[in-house]
């Protein structure tokens, strides 16, 4: 490594242990690396998002990609910070995820029309607005964006899969979307 990704592996380590998963690519580009790593650190310790739902927004970012690594990463911190285990499930199989919580669910509504259809209803937003304030949305978007740059980052450079974890997803097997009967899909 150059002195500048010696430095740059030398400040992601110290903030996250270690250097690991889209990290190891993005170093390739420090300058990149750089601000990824910021726009990064602001999402998922710094926003003004509580912690739990920084890790749903990381979660449903990750299944919108297919991004098994970031999943097996975080599934269980997000569990751990109060996202019902039920909920996790429904959305590693692609179903409707339900919370008791109402800011929750307003939360997960935005996300997921985000994700699906590009665009958020008036009645969605403004359900998200009263729970999250204009700055908790822009912050939202913050995240899954940095979210989705990074199952991108992580399927594209086929970033360990963990080989000691079960697969989370039941339509994806390695770095390729599977049938039901375990097939591949025809193009």
């Amino acid at each position: 490594m150059t002195e500048r990704q010696q430095e740059l592996a030398a400040r992601i380590a110290g903030r996250r242990g270690a250097v690991r998963g889209p990290f190891r690519v993005w170093l390739h580009s420090p300058e990149m690396c750089e601000r990824a790593e910021s726009l990064g650190a602001f999402a998922r310790f710094d926003c003004s998002l509580p912690g739990h739902l920084r890790e749903l927004a990381l979660l449903m970012a990750a299944r919108n990609w297919d991004a098994q690594y970031s999943w097996n990463a975080h599934a269980h911190q997000a569990i751990e910070a109060g996202i019902p285990e039920a909920a996790v499930k429904a959305i590693a199989e692609r179903r409707e995820a339900a919370f008791d919580n109402e800011a929750d669910q307003a939360f997960y509504r935005f996300c997921r029309e985000v994700l699906d259809e590009h665009f958020v209803s008036d009645a969605t937003f403004a359900s998200a607005l009263e729970h999250f304030g204009r700055k908790g949305l822009v912050d939202t978007i913050g995240a899954l964006g940095n979210f989705t740059m990074l199952g991108m980052c992580l399927n594209t450079f086929q970033v360990d899969l963990q080989p000691d974890r079960e697969p989370p997803f039941p339509d994806v097997r390695g770095f390729e979307r599977v049938v039901p009967d375990g097939s591949r899909p025809q193009p």
